[in-house]
């Protein structure tokens, strides 16, 4: 996902019944017409809820759903974590402290934007749900961000507050400066903090009364009110807020539900909370279906399977990397169905032999986006089917795409060309009042990149997701690839143009091309930089890696180093990456010096064919 990334579709239900009749009858012989129809009724079920609770006054929102869960379960577990568990009456209690407390000494209000920092814990909870209860929006910060990454990201969502893990006070002390001169007030989630300028939390939250706020404090709150802003990597080269409205965040929530998941079930949460996976289909999607969750810091295949049979987890989540991950470690469990996106045919195939029926429910969506599927079947190596109802409420095609050019191509009236079935082509969702497109927080550049004019007709606009997919003969959807400045790796998305920032201060660099490149076995692609080296100085790998694990979380530092002399530029001075991706990292094709990041030695390393074999071979980790 979008980096890990989620916007679901939902089927709204007007002229839902005429629309039904013809897609029923044009179906009708269809080997997954069963699956399509339980579909498309589960999901008009869950688009009449939707308008019920948009017509209600005041907004029925997620936070609603929480408290009506716990006046209905108080004592049942919502959360497990570490040994410890959460019931929902406790998590209630402790988000209505940390809302007085932040209301009393952060003069929180309705409207107001927080900034959370810190990584998976059950406080990453209660504070967003303390936070919602004064009808604040809350951005969730990536804690691998760092320095200009950090200030970029608090910055553009307008945030006047700032929560950190008690474990990123460095990180916060590095942009302190700048905070203070934004008059920034920064809060720790510490008992104390000798720094001048972060105000410890701990203590407000422990003395602060636990008893029930009033609904008034956020009366105002309605379906289109910003709820969240979730990151996202770019062609910018810095993290994109995309703004997650009230309304969307019940559309994510829905994707349990879609997917078969009930109140009985137990959902295991290990992907981080700042992605759209982790906290829109996980937590919200658990407050949604009323059930518990297993909560755990980071993904750890030796303890997944051992964590999923201790709390009897019948739900997971994952990414491509992490599925291949799981099939090296068998152990009998209970999981019935598993939600994610990214994994490799085979993978899935080998996921399935060793650990028997699991339902995989592979989707394709974006944070931001307008347009997402979702594989309610069987079949293998898809991310969803098209049916004449989805595309009918929520328009979108493919169009043929220029890679060389990177942009799509067109006729001679200035229009898109739709690709034909079988071919891959750039999907596109047309921004309509009932799919619409919000955009990015403060980057109305952004925003508008992201708009795709005169695609069928003339004055027509549609989302451009940047990804490639097909759809073949059976209406199946499969995604192929990424276009544009970023490829994902790790389950992340690696913004091109940052890296290449960072690389460029390095002193022995002049100019840098990011790309990512195919590593046999593994899902995604990993980061490669083309440098050209300033002229009388050599390449020098240590302070290159210096550089890059300074400003670089693990996942986006270039793993290969190519030098050359001077770089291939189209017509429009773009530096072209199509052959260097082509012929990725393998010595014997690559006749320009090749260097290999050793984590061991802190340095860029010569790549041998030595290295290049163990890498293929799996000696070396990646």
């Amino acid at each position: 996902i979008e980096s890990g990334s989620i916007m679901f579709l939902l089927l709204s239900t007007e002229s839902a019944g005429l629309a039904v009749l013809p897609f029923l009858l044009k179906t009708l012989f269809d080997p997954y017409f069963g699956q399509d129809c339980s579909y498309i009724f589960r999901a008009i079920k869950l688009g009449i809820r939707l308008q019920k609770y948009k017509k209600k006054n005041p907004f029925y929102s997620i936070l609603d759903c929480f408290l009506d869960t716990v006046k209905k379960q108080p004592n049942k577990t919502f959360m497990h974590f570490e040994g410890t568990s959460h019931s929902y009456i406790e998590v209630d209690k402790q988000s209505n402290k940390v809302a007085r407390a932040l209301k009393t000494h952060a003069n929180l209000k309705e409207g107001d934007t927080v900034a959370l920092f810190m990584g998976n814990e059950p406080s990453y909870a209660w504070i967003w749900l303390g936070l919602a209860k004064l009808g604040c929006a809350t951005a969730l910060l990536n804690f691998n961000i760092r320095s200009k990454s950090l200030l970029h990201c608090f910055s553009c969502c307008g945030a006047k507050v700032i929560i950190a893990a008690a474990e990123l006070k460095e990180a916060v002390e590095e942009v302190l400066p700048t905070l203070k001169q934004q008059g920034i007030s920064v809060y720790l989630l510490s008992e104390e903090c000798s720094v001048e300028g972060i105000n410890p939390l701990s203590e407000h939250i422990t003395q602060a009364s636990d008893t029930p706020l009033s609904a008034d404090l956020r009366a105002n709150i309605t379906s289109k009110s910003p709820a969240l802003y979730i990151y996202t990597s770019g062609t910018t080269g810095l993290p994109k807020a995309a703004l997650v409205t009230q309304e969307r965040v019940w559309t994510a929530s829905f994707i349990q539900a879609v997917s078969g998941v009930t109140s009985e079930d137990v959902f295991y949460i290990n992907l981080p909370l700042y992605h759209s996976a982790g906290f829109l289909i996980g937590l919200a999607g658990a407050i949604e279906r009323g059930i518990t969750v297993v909560l755990r810091r980071k993904f750890s295949a030796s303890q997944f399977w051992e964590d999923c049979r201790k709390h009897h987890v019948t739900v997971m989540q994952y990414i491509g990397e992490t599925m291949r991950y799981l099939c090296n470690t068998p152990m009998d469990h209970k999981v019935r169905i598993a939600i994610g996106n990214g994994v490799r045919s085979d993978i899935w195939r080998e996921f399935l032999n060793r650990f028997g029926d699991v339902a995989v429910r592979e989707l394709y969506a974006a944070t931001e986006g307008n347009i997402g599927f979702i594989n309610y079947t069987s079949k293998i190596g898809v991310v969803g089917r098209v049916n004449f109802l989805h595309r009918r409420l929520f328009p979108y095609t493919l169009i043929k795409f220029d890679i060389e050019k990177e942009e799509p191509v067109r006729n001679s009236k200035g229009l898109c060309i739709q690709a034909m079935k079988g071919e891959a082509g750039l999907l596109v969702g047309k921004i309509t009042k009932r799919s619409p497109f919000v955009g990015y927080a403060g980057n109305d550049q952004q925003t508008e990149k992201k708009r795709l004019r005169d695609v069928l007709q003339k004055g027509d606009l549609y989302f451009n997701t940047g990804d490639l997919l097909r759809i073949d003969e059976q209406n199946f959807v499969q995604f192929q690839d990424r276009v544009g400045d970023t490829f994902r790796w790790k389950g992340e998305n690696v913004a091109t143009t940052e890296v290449a920032d960072i690389l460029t201060m390095v002193d022995c660099i002049e100019e840098a091309n990011v790309y990512g490149v195919k590593v046999e076995g593994h899902e995604g692609r990993i980061g490669m930089a083309a440098v050209k080296v300033e002229e009388g100085k050599e390449f020098d790998g240590a302070s290159t890696f210096s550089q890059v694990a300074s400003y670089l979380p693990a996942y986006a530092r270039p793993r290969f180093i190519r030098i050359q002399t001077s770089f291939e530029m189209t017509g429009t001075f773009k530096m072209k990456k199509v052959t260097l991706v082509e012929e990725g990292f393998n010595p014997a094709v690559v006749q320009d010096p090749l260097f290999f990041l050793d984590p061991a030695k802190k340095t860029y390393v010569p790549l041998t064919e030595e290295i290049y074999s163990s890498i293929n071979t799996r000696e070396i980790k990646l």
